[in-house]
């Protein structure tokens, strides 16, 4: 049986759990379940806190695990990343007093407070800078005012907590952060976890594009197509009317209110679009 972390609670836990339900796993209904069984699914998902995810995985402990990619390498464990999945988006950056550095390379001699020391250590000895590491469990942004460190180095979304405290970002990115699905590096290429990465790239696919249907005159039809190629072909079929034929491609949910104006705009009528719900591509 597959052995899979979830996270318990925190930003990735809710969309983490909408996922795997909409693969067709059995999820928690309370929140006080730490262990749900899927024997349906041959799956085992265990709730931990997110920052232990990478190191249960990494143990051998657990097969595999959703994670946040900046907790995965702040972990040091050995387990590794097999597939992005497009939620819990964030940057995690260097902050500090207006003026106090431009770059990494400003930050010799510094403290620095933040909650992932790991990545922030790698960081610094991958630019050669010989700084002192603070760890906090939290609220790093008040660290400068308190005197504790010199710079901050915490995920950034608005940057409103930053400037209330008067600080700013500066320098590169160290990292751009997502959710993402590890596994152990013997685990990876299991049949188990081949089976779960298919049915998270179909939510994936099925979440970023829709299905666009569309009749169209036979002269205009390689015009159509160019405006929705889908994926590799799209279905073209043959209408009663002899001069009329039906297409169907898959399209950019993002865009698809610009493909329709432009289906429109060449002359095909009955354009329709719906969701779906899930696929393999």
């Amino acid at each position: 049986m597959l052995r899979i972390a979830v996270p318990n609670k925190g930003s990735l836990s809710e969309s983490a759990v909408a996922m795997l339900r909409e693969c067709g796993y059995r999820t928690r209904r309370d929140s006080k379940e730490l262990v749900v069984g899927d024997p349906d699914n041959d799956v085992e998902f265990f709730y931990l806190r997110p920052r232990d995810i990478a190191v249960y995985v990494g143990e051998g402990t657990l097969d595999g695990g959703i994670t946040g990619r900046d907790l995965l390498l702040d972990s040091g464990s050995g387990a590794i990343e097999t597939m992005p999945l497009g939620f819990a988006h964030s940057t995690f950056r260097y902050a500090g007093m207006p003026g106090s550095a431009l770059s990494v390379t400003d930050l010799g001699g510094r403290r620095i407070a933040t909650s992932y020391p790991g990545l922030v250590r790698v960081h610094l000895a991958e630019h050669a800078v010989d700084a002192t590491v603070v760890r906090l469990d939290g609220a790093v942004e008040t660290s400068i005012t308190l005197g504790v460190a010199d710079i901050i180095a915490d995920v950034v979304e608005t940057g409103t907590t930053l400037r209330n405290q008067g600080l700013v970002v500066f320098g590169e990115p160290i990292l751009r952060s997502e959710a993402v699905l590890i596994a152990r590096a013997d685990t990876a290429d299991s049949p188990g976890m081949a089976v779960l990465q298919r049915r998270l790239q179909g939510v994936i696919t099925a979440r970023t594009y829709v299905m666009v249907d569309y009749d169209v005159r036979v002269e205009l039809v390689e015009a159509a197509c160019e405006i929705t190629p889908g994926l590799e072909s799209p279905t073209v079929s043959p209408l009663h009317d002899k001069g009329y034929v039906a297409v169907r491609a898959m399209v950019p949910r993002k865009g698809m209110n610009r493909v329709m104006d432009a289906l429109y705009a060449l002359g095909a009528r009955g354009i329709l679009i719906t969701d779906i719900a899930a696929c393999r591509l």
